[in-house]
């Protein structure tokens, strides 16, 4: 009795095939995306939020529920197409029209995707088949960082390609790395009590977290809340604990994501060639028992930006690694007093006279260096 069900009595909006008209799981009506009034209705909301709001940008939630004529449905729900496969033909005819329309009127605008599966060419143009989307939510990555983060440090090392599997399909697709809504409310719990560790622990694992999305390819989102350490989930009924922001570890926390933030708009490595292996280099990916990573980062001018991860509850002292000749130097410390760290004693510059540097890693800790 609300919204577009029915709205005339009928199926109004929605389809009246019984195998289409609804996702029984959600308990909410499928739009006919055949019907031309259907299309302009939902076209015409897209470019309404897009040119009288201004928005920068739309995101469509749950894409893979219109792709599939059997999400959320068993044998005997649904009827493949007429090519005999699964996939939502006018759904799929629809998005690639909303995409040109939201391009047509707002060429700038952030047009994306929350498409939970590996469907092709989701942020490809639709000239070359592709849905027409601008960007991707990398679903993959957060789901497996997220349950890396939850295990304890001792038992991480069967669990190293949480980290390192998001690499093989990383240019599929144009991705954003979400820390999103959606895992901070509905007894999901928030982000730092996602952590696995004490009170301390928890802090560090969570920096080193950030340190590790922001320089990662693809581009950044996450949520309000997160940028406090917040430990309660998030709820639209209340502010965000602004008064955690007394408490010195919730401050420094703070102080860390901003400078990440600086860090990341500073220096272009770690966003110039987000859709290109050019950009990204692997140096240590396999140290699954030390719970050790180290990669470069690059820019078009072959500028270096070197990272290095540690997500055991272990310092590492004199830990050597090959890189190429020269000189690096730390732009950010997540171990730094002034964020909360425990100050252990790190190289501010690495001297690589012989393609091997030694570094030290303090425990759940991430820098990173700019080769000089």
């Amino acid at each position: 009795e609300q919204g577009l069900y029915e709205f005339d009595g009928t199926c109004c909006y929605e389809s009246a095939d019984e195998f289409k008209k609804e996702h029984k799981g959600w308990g909410t009506r499928v739009f006919d995306y055949s019907r031309y009034e259907v299309q302009s209705f939902l076209v015409s909301n897209a470019l309404y939020w897009l040119k009288e709001f201004h928005f920068d940008g739309l995101r469509v939630d749950a894409v893979a529920s219109m792709l599939y004529l059997d999400y959320d449905r068993k044998d005997g729900e649904w009827r493949p197409n007429k090519w005999g496969g699964k996939e939502n033909l006018e759904a799929i005819d629809f998005l690639k029209k909303l995409s040109c329309r939201v391009f047509e009127a707002c060429p700038y605008a952030l047009f994306v995707a929350e498409e939970s599966t590996a469907f092709p060419k989701v942020t490809h143009p639709t000239y070359v088949g592709g849905l027409g989307f601008n960007y991707k939510w990398n679903m993959g990555w957060m789901n497996d960082v997220l349950s890396y983060m939850q295990i304890d440090t001792l038992w991480r090392a069967d669990h190293h390609n949480k980290l390192t599997f998001g690499m093989c399909y990383a240019y599929s697709e144009n991705y954003i790395l979400p820390l999103s809504h959606d895992e901070v409310v509905h007894l999901k719990g928030s982000l730092i009590n996602k952590m696995f560790g004490d009170y301390d622990t928890k802090f560090a694992q969570l920096k080193t977290l950030l340190g590790f999305q922001y320089a990662h390819p693809g581009k950044k989102l996450n949520f309000m809340g997160g940028e406090l350490a917040q430990w309660n989930e998030w709820s639209e009924a209340k502010e965000l604990d602004w008064m955690l922001l007394t408490y010195p570890k919730h401050d420094a926390h703070q102080r860390f994501v901003r400078e990440l933030n600086k860090t990341y708009k500073k220096y272009k490595p770690l966003y110039q060639l987000d859709q290109s292996w050019d950009g990204f280099k692997w140096i240590l990916a396999d140290r699954a028992a030390d719970n050790v990573l180290v990669f470069e980062r690059l820019d078009k001018k072959g500028n270096v930006m070197l990272v290095v991860l540690n997500f055991s509850q272990y310092d590492y002292h004199n830990y050597g690694f090959n890189v190429d000749k020269g000189k690096y130097e730390l732009v950010l410390n997540s171990d730094d007093f002034k964020y909360g760290g425990r100050g252990v004693d790190v190289a501010e510059t690495l001297t690589s006279d012989a393609g091997y540097v030694e570094v030290v890693m303090p425990a759940s800790s991430v820098q990173y260096y700019k080769k000089v």
